[in-house]
């Protein structure tokens, strides 16, 4: 079972560390199908697209293909945000910023989730589910992928289940949908939750 006692490691150096070390295991080297899937039929091409703690983000280059044109990414470690300057310092319309994301400011219509969830301490998951409502214009939402497993390795990866997700997201979001992902990639079928989760508004 996992314990979170102590995570106080998995800071900015730790995270630069396994991009320079070259010891990125939760790259699967290219777009999560559930997120491509969806976001075809997601009409608001202008839409304002945030992906945190995006790495590779290969699914910037499937949503600019998709004709969406308004695209940052977050990344914590320096080696990943040059890696992908570089790789779109010619691509009007998609931003990249080195910072950690929670001191990021900005106004999104929609958040992508990949990976970045499972990568940051569950102490710090309120945290996160907070501050995704207040990066969120009215109406705005997230998408992505959540594990619904609980790993009997400390993680990063850390797991959880659909029953925490709900407690966890229903004071901040609307949960439109929280079920299992049928197009999740081979390793991970069985695994995965897809969410679509609402912002509410503040009364």
């Amino acid at each position: 079972m996992e314990t979170f006692s102590d995570l106080s490691h998995l800071d900015k150096n730790y995270w630069e560390t396994r991009w320079q070390n070259k010891k990125t295991g939760w790259d699967i080297g290219f777009s999560s199908p559930a997120i491509v899937e969806y976001m075809l039929q997601y009409q608001n091409k202008d839409a304002k697209i945030l992906i945190p703690g995006c790495g590779n983000a290969y699914e910037v280059e499937s949503l600019y293909n998709l004709g969406f044109k308004n695209i940052t990414v977050v990344d914590i470690s320096a080696t990943a945000v040059e890696i992908l300057k570089e790789k779109y310092k010619d691509t009007e319309g998609v931003k990249v910023i080195c910072e950690d994301f929670f001191n990021h400011k900005g106004n999104y219509d929609l958040i992508i989730e990949q990976t970045f969830f499972c990568a940051i301490s569950p102490l710090l998951r309120t945290q996160y589910a907070q501050k995704m409502h207040s990066l969120l214009n009215e109406n705005g939402g997230i998408i992505g992928v959540l594990f619904n497993k609980v790993f009997e390795k400390n993680g990063p990866p850390f797991g959880g289940t659909v029953s925490e997700y709900q407690t966890l997201f229903s004071e901040n979001f609307d949960i439109q949908k929280m079920e299992e992902c049928y197009n999740s990639i081979e390793p991970r079928k069985g695994s995965e939750v897809f969410i679509n989760l609402k912002k509410k508004k503040v009364i």
